[in-house]
């Protein structure tokens, strides 16, 4: 009986011949899609290659798709880069896609079609969502290469125009397949920098292959999240891109959108002069009419008005003191009242008062008054009377019964 494998084995080994197979590991394949389908959760694509006379099952995993320039759709006739292999689960024949990229202007046109119906479909492009910019903006953001011609014009008619407003760079690459993400990082860094007040977007002239990136429904997405106001300004006057219909403002050139972003000092000091005379101008009008006025008044009336002010005046401020004079002599004689009697009481508190009439006062050594109570016999205390000192000794102290009228210390 002749040697069998398995489906499995039988699969695997083809995957393996073909893995071996150097010229179908480096594939560029041109071919129409159809059937294209973006898996919901795993965010891969699925969809197939075709030509006049075959097809080819084809995928591209998520972490290559999101890297994609334009937004794949049946129809669009693309090239390919990958490698093919076997499914082994179900025997299929794939192709592996690392990179997509539309074949031919027609289709790279098809594909810039097909973004832009989408976000427009989406809002991404309605005009109530076009925020205003601010008038003298203090900071404003640019994205763009730091070493392109883009950000010198910037520079330069910024510094022309309106030099007190600072420029905070976020630095990235233009061109590219690092791009995408880089200009992505860009935006979302200055949107969350409280110091930029606007943010510019732009890059000189080129290509259409070297402006594609600014295409990218990534970064669509991320200017249409932005908090900030966004100009776009890509290329040359003729150059339209995904992110000129999502920004907030559009300019031609790096130029133009410097001047759009800023006021011109010039005209602003103009237009300060023209309302400083302006004001000079109404305010000698208003002179000259207060004037002419005040020689219309005939000036018996005037003089005679005046007086009468001044009598109503006068009489108000005599009936103002005399109530005060009198509210015054009223408070007065309330407090000398209150304060003959705390006199009175603070007579008849004083303990020299008592002293004076014949009683003592018990002190020690020190001059601390004392009780009765707190003495102890043999010690040497005084008794002050209102006109003369005693020295003692203390021979006995003791307490008095409760029917006892007074004990004497002898």
């Amino acid at each position: 009986m002749a040697d069998f494998i398995s489906v499995t084995a039988l699969n695997r080994l083809a995957r393996q011949v073909l893995a071996a197979s150097e010229p179908l590991n480096s594939l560029i394949v041109c071919g129409e899609i159809s059937n294209f389908t973006r898996h919901y959760k795993s965010g891969h694509l699925y969809f197939t290659l075709k030509d006049a006379e075959s097809a080819i099952k084809t995928v591209m995993f998520r972490d290559k798709a999101r890297l994609l320039r334009f937004a794949p759709q049946n129809g669009i006739l693309v090239l390919a880069y990958g490698h093919v292999t076997i499914y082994e689960r179900d025997g299929a024949f794939q192709l592996y896609a690392d990179y997509l990229r539309p074949f031919g202007a027609g289709a790279a046109q098809m594909a810039f079609d097909a973004l832009k119906k989408k976000l427009e479909g989406e809002g991404l492009f309605a005009p109530e969502h076009k925020r205003p910019l601010p008038p003298i903006p203090h900071c404003i953001g640019v994205v763009t290469s730091k070493t392109g011609a883009a950000l010198q014009d910037v520079k330069n008619v910024i510094s022309r125009r309106w030099p007190l407003t600072q420029l905070l760079l976020a630095p990235v690459s233009v061109q590219g397949i690092e791009a995408e993400d880089s200009i992505v990082a860009g935006i979302r860094a200055l949107d969350s920098d409280p110091r930029a007040e606007l943010i510019l977007v732009t890059r000189g002239g080129g290509s259409k292959e070297d402006l594609w990136v600014f295409n990218s429904e990534r970064i669509a997405r991320a200017v249409y999240a932005c908090r900030k106001p966004v100009v776009s300004a890509v290329g040359h006057e003729i150059d339209y891109t995904i992110l000129d219909y999502v920004a907030d403002l559009r300019a031609p050139t790096p130029s133009a959108a410097a001047e759009l972003c800023v006021p011109d000092q010039q005209r602003i000091r103009a237009e300060i002069c023209s309302l400083g005379e302006n004001i000079q101008k109404n305010i000698q009008d208003s002179l000259r009419m207060c004037y002419n006025t005040l020689r219309s008044v005939r000036p018996a009336e005037t003089i005679t008005c005046v007086h009468a002010a001044m009598d109503a005046r006068q009489k108000l401020l005599t009936d103002c003191a005399a109530q005060l004079d009198r509210a015054g002599k009223a408070m007065l004689r309330q407090k000398q009242a209150a304060l003959g009697s705390a006199a009175e009481l603070a007579a008849a508190l004083n303990p020299y008062t008592v002293l004076a009439r014949g009683y003592a006062m018990v002190e020690d050594q020190k001059g601390h008054c004392r009780t009765v109570m707190e003495l102890r016999a043999g010690e040497e205390i005084h008794l002050r009377g209102a006109q003369a000192l005693a020295h003692c000794t203390v021979n006995q102290v003791r307490k008095l019964d409760t029917h006892e009228e007074s004990t004497e210390i002898l």
